[in-house]
């Protein structure tokens, strides 16, 4: 039950993504504010909901996200906190262009009073300057 519950809570975050609902997307995450995001970017380095906001304000400003493509999923709970690590094609319309953009994500969640909220979102891309099997960057 736990799990469908975290589940759940991508499929939220998606559908308000993918639909620009900054109101919902915002609830997916803990009321408090104490929450963090980190993003692809370099400069996506977010702590609090002002700033969460305002990072995915950004976001729908430059793309139209029209679907996430759930791939390979982890969930780990402990207590009443969980970690999900997951990886997704993020499918985009970017200046007229279709793209599908792979994502690594890892997500720290707490239940608060029976509901799973987001404190913490990590995304990341695999380096493409190392090759399949590799741990480290090839020669230049």
């Amino acid at each position: 039950m736990e799990i469908k519950a975290i589940k759940s809570t991508l499929e939220d975050y998606a559908r308000a993504y993918c639909s620009k609902d900054i109101e919902s997307l915002m609830n997916v995450f803990d009321d408090t504010g104490n929450i963090s995001v980190i993003g692809t970017g370099a400069d996506e380095l977010c702590v609090g909901s002002n700033e969460v906001r305002d990072l995915f304000l950004r976001n729908f400003e430059e793309a139209t996200a029209t679907q996430f493509e759930w791939k390979w999923l982890d969930i780990r709970i402990s207590d009443n906190h969980a970690v999900v690590s997951v990886t997704l094609k993020i499918h985009l319309v970017h200046k007229g262009n279709n793209l599908k953009v792979p994502i690594r994500w890892t997500v720290v969640l707490k239940n608060k009073n029976g509901k799973w909220v987001w404190i913490h979102r990590n995304a990341s891309t695999a380096a493409s300057s190392q090759e399949e099997g590799q741990a480290y960057p090839k020669d230049n």
